[in-house]
């Protein structure tokens, strides 16, 4: 009876593995579509067995465990690539859709519009006396603007989008974070390891990680059951076990770091926001004052690989004020304070390595704790290398690179274009004349500070940097006449016993004291919400005349385009009011001002053909003409839209290989599972048939017996 009962325990452990092993193959055929699923098997073992004479007989069959076929080596160079993948495909995209806007092959963009201009001034500059070529200059100007505007506009309004889509993964991304870390609970409550393998679970986690992979470089360390970590390619832990970090994406925010020398007890503010971060280190120990004992630092727009140079490409040292004495560096005006007062002068002493970081645009942070936050906001050098320290993956990446590196470095090349544009233009034309002397006019730049040197950074005058030592003519007229006032209602500007102008020295404040000094008996000069205001007495009028320092230029007075930037650069409501106010001539050395000058057309005209001086935050300072400059803003962009679609084919190229490396492991082959279907029904049936034999053998003995 006891062999009886032993074949008849075989039969059913047989029944009951090609039982398991039917249900395994048919579930695998059940998701052979479904993404992320890794095909399981059955793994079988022999039965102990029983030692008998003449040997050991076998007892039968039995199911050790259900497990998964997966390659974690392959899966982890995959997820790897497919981070890759994804940034270069956000960057791809958005850059395809920015290419657009700078077609000048297909569209009369702006090259076609500077090309214009400068044929308008030439045209002014052969016929002076004519309305028509002023008008034809003033709409074809406007159109020119308007193409600058429209390209500035949809650049920025594409940075916006890019923050709606950063927000909304790294919402996601958090999201995802939760999910890893309870599924890790689960599985640390589930899993028995050869025993009761927690497959489907293990098999969502590997698909969470792939999708936090689209969203983020990241890296993971699995130690068996629930004790899987998961992290940035930079160690910025996201699941640790069951524990959880978040991620954020949050305004401007300011950091320091001091050595452990220093006693400065204050923070850093600013004001207005930029595309890159700043980096400031204390290159000279000193206190926060105005005098010699201000400390010194430098400023640095790719995390201190690279510093900020002047136009000659010297670096750039600025001193440190109180806040009374703001710094405009860059597209910022800093200042330190005290921490609890941004108003309040800090105290102590920075020293030599201290340094201070300003992102003055939303990024992106890593919670250590919940009042802990680390910047890891994407971030490239000058050379175009990773910060590694930082995210360098994923479809965030790409968005920030898109908005940040991107764009960010196109608007701050325009914007140089535009500044230098308006610079050069205002340059001669605050040195020309019209067809009508002024009577009153305010400047179109104002000042931060009426008392801090004009050529200083504390001035907060944006053309501080263009200012040079030397003579500002004005021409005093008699209203009814329109001959000069007197021998003496001409000349340069005195400050002082003869003294030119020094923007080292001289404040607005000294400006128009000058100007009272000089010429009060025709002319009232004021400051008017920082800005200055010429307003001739009665009986006179005025116009400009050589200027060697270019203080008329920088101040806005007597210019054709006022604003700083792509987005804000207009013509002057002066010039757009009357058409008059259109410098094509200039004032001679008789203090005469002839209706068929062209001296200053002209000069303006062969602005076309001349290098000049283009400087913007993240290159080194260039001179060539500003319509090679602004094709070579488009050749940049064509370039770098280029180099996009080939790091994303690339790297798609290897994350492709890499599934199908994986899918060759754990994907679902219809033809082998229904093979191994076939096979596992006729074990069934074979085991069905051992019991049947062992039940007729049994009803044998039953019947000798009776």
């Amino acid at each position: 009876m006891a062999g009886l009962n032993t074949i008849l325990d075989i039969g059913k452990g047989a029944l009951f593995a090609s039982q398991t092993a039917i249900s395994v193959a048919g579930n695998n055929i059940a998701n052979v579509n479904t993404p992320g699923y890794a095909r399981q098997a059955v793994r079988l073992e022999e039965q102990y067995a029983i030692n008998t004479t003449p040997g050991q007989i076998g007892t039968g069959v039995k199911t050790v465990e259900v497990f998964r076929y997966f390659n974690s080596f392959v899966e982890q160079q995959y997820v790897d690539k497919v981070s890759s993948e994804r940034r270069w495909d956000a960057v791809y995209q958005n850059m395809r859709a920015l290419d657009s806007l700078f077609n000048e092959s297909q569209t009369a963009g702006i090259n076609a519009s500077i090309a214009q201009f400068w044929q308008d001034w030439q045209d002014l500059a052969t016929h002076p006396e004519l309305n028509a070529s002023r008008e034809a200059l003033l709409g074809n100007s406007q159109t020119l603007l308007s193409a600058i505007h429209t390209v500035a506009e949809d650049m920025r309004r594409m940075q916006v989008q890019m923050d709606e889509f950063i927000a909304q993964e790294v919402d996601a991304a958090n999201d995802i974070i939760k999910q890893i870390a309870e599924i890790n609970l689960q599985i640390q409550t589930s899993d028995v390891p050869g025993q009761n393998n927690a497959n489907s679970l293990y098999d969502r986690r590997d698909q969470l990680v792939r999708e936090m992979a689209g969203y983020l470089d990241v890296s993971y360390v699995d130690n068996g059951g629930g004790n899987f970590t998961v992290m940035t390619k930079a160690g910025h832990v996201l699941v640790d076990g069951v524990e959880t970090f978040r991620l954020a994406f949050e305004n401007a925010k300011t950091s320091q770091e001091l050595t452990s020398t220093s006693t400065f007890d204050g923070d850093v503010y600013f004001e207005g926001g930029d595309d890159f971060e700043y980096k400031l280190e204390v290159i000279q120990a000193g206190d926060v004052a105005l005098g010699g004992s201000a400390a010194q630092f430098r400023v640095s727009l790719d995390g201190g690989k690279t510093w900020m140079t002047d136009d000659q490409g010297n670096e750039l040292h600025f001193a440190a004020r109180p806040d009374e004495g703001r710094m405009r560096i860059g597209d910022l005006s800093i200042w330190f304070g005290d921490k609890a007062d941004a108003t309040a002068d800090p105290t102590g002493n920075m020293v030599v390595g201290d340094s201070f970081t300003i992102v003055p645009k939303k990024g992106l942070y890593w919670y250590k704790t919940t009042s802990t936050a680390m910047n890891i906001t994407p971030q490239q050098y000058a050379n175009g290398a990773d910060n590694t320290r930082r995210l360098t993956g994923g479809s965030l990446a790409g968005y920030f690179q898109f908005r940040d590196e991107n764009i960010g470095s196109y608007v701050d090349k325009l914007d140089g274009f535009a500044k230098s544009f308006i610079w050069e233009v205002n340059r001669l034309h605050s040195q020309g004349a019209g067809t009508q002397n002024h009577t009153n006019i305010i400047g179109s730049y104002s000042v931060d500070s009426t008392t801090a040197p004009l050529g200083s950074n504390s001035s907060g005058l944006v053309w501080a940097d263009r200012l040079e030592q030397g003579n500002m003519q004005l021409f005093f007229y008699d209203a009814s006449s329109g001959a000069l006032a007197s021998g003496a209602s001409f000349g340069a500007l005195d400050f002082g016993g003869g003294a030119m102008f020094d923007p080292s020295v001289h404040s607005l404040q000294d400006v128009r004291d000058a100007v009272n000094g000089t010429w009060g008996t025709f002319v009232t000069a004021s400051i008017v919400n920082n800005r200055l205001q010429l307003s001739a007495n009665s009986g006179y009028e005025f116009a400009f005349g050589t200027d060697t320092s270019g203080l008329a230029a920088a101040l806005g007075m007597n210019t054709f385009f006022e604003g700083t930037t792509a987005l804000d650069m207009e013509l002057t409501t002066m010039v757009k009011s009357d058409l008059d106010f259109i410098a094509s001539g200039h004032v001679n050395g008789a203090g005469e001002i002839n209706v068929g000058d062209n001296t200053a057309a002209k000069a303006i005209a062969e602005l076309k053909d001349k290098a000049v001086l283009i400087n913007v935050h993240t290159e080194r300072p260039t001179s060539q003409t500003l319509a090679k400059y602004f094709n070579s803003i488009v050749t940049t962009v064509g370039g770098d839209t280029s180099s996009a679609k080939f790091n994303y084919q690339y790297n798609a190229a290897l994350a492709a290989d890499l599934e199908s490396r994986q899918q060759e492991t754990a994907g679902v082959s219809l033809d082998e599972e229904m093979s191994n279907l076939i096979k596992f029904q006729h074990s069934y049936t074979a085991a069905a048939k051992l019991i049947s034999a062992a039940d007729r053998m049994l009803q044998t003995l039953l019947a000798i017996k009776n």
